[in-house]
């Protein structure tokens, strides 16, 4: 079987389910209006309710009793069936045959389904149209001690009564509609902070690594005569970037693995780097020929907020991975003070080359807009500015955020 039976069969099963238990709602429907009519119809025989007629029975002539006040009200019941299919003309026509014999329940159920289904202004005009006969009724008797005006009474309060249940049941079905509608928005919004999270992430993780192994390549492809162990050098560095890439890589997809995956595998969450981690990012690109100047004024810098550490972490890291690929060979000079009372304070000034290098991979300016972002996330600001022969990005960041 394809995948795409399985998916027309799983459908076609649901919606089967769904029609069955529509049938049967419309069963019960019809069956509750043809019992309530059916005892109208009795307690109105039988005295116990004078049921307020417009027209008599002669504008029926020659049917028998049983056909008039019982098989007439039972088939308009059967109406019921398309209420909610045609819900203005099954209730219309109720309501016109109220005015020869007692089907008020049933017209009541049509006029409840007309108020919970359409909208305002036809649940409007059908109100008035099932009130008409009633101020017919009143209109032509001059007497109000008249039992048939008391019940003609209860049937405008049975029709007002099934109407206000209608569009009570409706505002009901608004507001779960909704709240539901609202909750998909929210978890749609949370899904979006997530992807933005986890885009920041893989961008700031692989492009330090994939940065390396470009400008280590273009080196030796510039230089092909170079010294060999400057080669061997070089060639170290890119494979340990690219297995750490691979590694990264890996992390980043086990996170977007949804975890109902039959092939997703549980993962421990690595730790995430911080401040303590400054220094092994630094050794790791001046590894990588880097010039890196490092001035650290920190008061205190183990009560830094967790979230501050490793938002710093990743500016740190993107300011350096930018200066290398942008200004490869350039100095670098890393000043980072603070303390909690000042916040942190980060400036990382590069020396620009007097000509744009050719190995330096294109940028879409993601890494500006990553660190802007971190800084903005964790209650801090971000700015960066260009002069002749320097480039200087600074943020400060709270010192919990």
């Amino acid at each position: 079987m394809s995948r795409g039976d399985v998916g027309c069969g799983g459908v076609s099963q649901k919606i089967t389910v769904d029609g069955r238990r529509a049938v049967w709602r419309d069963l019960a429907v019809v069956a509750a209006g043809a019992v309530l009519t059916a005892s109208t119809v009795v307690a109105s025989n039988r005295g116990l309710w004078l049921y307020p007629r417009i027209f008599t029975s002669a504008v029926l002539p020659g049917l028998p009793f049983g056909v008039h006040d019982i098989l007439v009200p039972l088939a308009g019941c059967v109406l019921l069936w398309w209420r909610r299919r045609w819900p203005v003309a099954v209730a219309l026509i109720l309501v016109v045959m109220c005015a020869f014999v007692p089907v008020i329940p049933a017209a009541a159920i049509a006029l409840f389904t007309v108020a919970a289904r359409c909208a305002v202004a036809t649940t409007r005009w059908v109100t008035a149209v099932a009130l008409l006969p009633v101020t017919l009724y009143l209109a032509t008797r001059w007497s109000f001690q008249s039992a048939e005006v008391a019940s003609a009474v209860t049937g405008a309060l049975l029709v007002v009564g099934a109407v206000g249940w209608g569009l009570f049941v409706r505002t009901l079905q608004e507001r779960a509609e909704r709240a539901e509608s609202e909750s998909a928005l929210r978890a749609e919004r949370a899904r979006q902070r997530e992807r933005e999270a986890i885009a920041r992430e893989m961008h700031d993780v692989l492009a330090h690594r994939l940065s390396l192994l470009s400008v280590h390549a273009g080196a030796l492809e510039f230089h092909p005569h170079a010294p060999a162990e400057q080669v061997r050098q070089a060639a170290g560095v890119i494979r340990d970037s690219a297995g750490r890439a691979l590694e990264d890589l890996q992390h980043v997809l086990g996170i977007l693995r949804s975890p109902l995956d039959p092939g997703a595998v549980a993962r421990t969450e690595p730790p995430q780097p911080t401040l303590r981690d400054l220094t092994h990012l630094v050794e790791e690109n001046r590894g990588a020929g880097m010039h890196i100047e490092v001035e650290l004024d920190l008061a205190d810098a183990d009560s830094v907020s967790d979230f501050t550490s490793r938002t710093l972490y990743r500016i740190v890291q993107e300011a350096l991975t930018n200066a290398r690929k942008h200004a490869p060979g350039e100095a670098v000079h890393l000043t980072l003070a603070g303390a909690p009372r000042d916040g942190l304070t980060l400036e990382v000034t590069n020396t620009l080359p007097a000509a744009w290098p050719s190995t330096a991979p294109p940028g879409a300016r993601q890494g500006l807009i990553g660190m802007s972002e971190r800084a903005a996330l964790a209650g801090g600001t971000f700015a960066h500015s260009r002069t002749a022969d320097r480039y200087q990005v600074m943020a400060w960041l709270p010192w919990a955020a």
